[in-house]
């Protein structure tokens, strides 16, 4: 199965403890945190594409996929051409200046060899961002959302979601 970091948005409080922690294992950080107009931050790293373009351009076959779904780049087989950047729907890859080739998120394709967590997932203080099993994670997050619901409509309150679908509650 095919882990990923899933980013909650509405719970990142911009501290970028992300972005220090992916510095202090990789030298420079491979995630970066914007802010939006004051309104949200959102931290972004490689997506990890199940069908990643930066992959197929890759001449030299820099980048494959790990066992654990991760895109990752082997530095010896890099030749900087900036391919993978130029086709990644993100912008994620970046040119190593100082070595002459690409730079992106791994995952921390070593802690997890230690089995430990990518960096940036240990040091978030607001669990915005999490690791694991895709399908995992998205019934966790679907239960979460049920549970809402039903908290809602307890309490009296119909969920905006389902009151834009015309539901209005249970006469009793």
């Amino acid at each position: 199965m095919a882990k990923r970091i899933l980013i909650n948005l509405g719970r990142c409080i911009y501290c970028r403890a992300c972005e220090v922690a992916c510095e202090h294992v990789h030298g420079r950080s491979r995630i970066r945190v914007f802010e939006y107009a004051e309104i949200m931050a959102i931290p972004l790293n490689c997506r990890h594409c199940e069908k990643a373009p930066c992959i197929e351009v890759c001449p030299t076959r820099a980048l494959y996929k790990d066992d654990d779904g991760a895109v990752v780049l082997q530095p010896l087989k890099c030749i900087g051409c900036m391919m993978c950047a130029i086709v990644c729907p993100f912008g994620v890859p970046e040119l190593d200046e100082s070595n002459k080739i690409m730079a992106k998120c791994d995952l921390c394709k070593s802690r997890r060899e230690r089995g430990e967590l990518p960096a940036c997932v240990t040091v978030c203080p607001a669990d915005a961002l999490v690791y694991g099993d895709v399908e995992e994670l998205m019934v966790e997050k679907k239960k979460l959302v049920v549970e809402k619901v039903v908290t809602s409509l307890r309490e009296g309150t119909v969920p905006p979601f389902l009151a834009s679908m015309g539901f209005v509650g249970k006469s009793r």
